[in-house]
């Protein structure tokens, strides 16, 4: 006798990510962007910080570039500031005499 053709078994899906990841990936973003761009590191972190609290899951990357987003915001309005008093005051003419 000979065997009945079996077919083979279709591939398997790919698993999703567990739960305990939600937010993970965007807290690591939200922290490099911390130090490229802290307005938009802010946001992104913000968003990944929200993301881990409604699955319940701790997100330090997400905490860390929270804190180093407003800490460097605050520097750069503050740069910001200092230039635009310079640059109102003349600090940006040269005009030297000499003699």
């Amino acid at each position: 006798m000979t065997d009945p053709v079996v077919p083979t078994p279709a591939a398997a899906p790919a698993p999703a990510a567990p739960a305990g990841d939600a937010g993970k990936t965007l807290g690591i973003v939200g922290l490099v962007l911390a130090f490229v761009f802290a307005l938009a590191g802010l946001i992104v972190s913000a968003i990944a910080r929200s993301q881990s609290k409604a699955a319940g899951v701790k997100n330090t990357p997400a905490t860390v570039g929270l804190v180093l987003s407003i800490i460097f915001l605050i520097f750069q309005i503050i740069y910001v500031i200092i230039l635009v008093v310079a640059l109102a005051n003349g600090g940006g003419s040269f005009n030297y005499q000499v003699g």
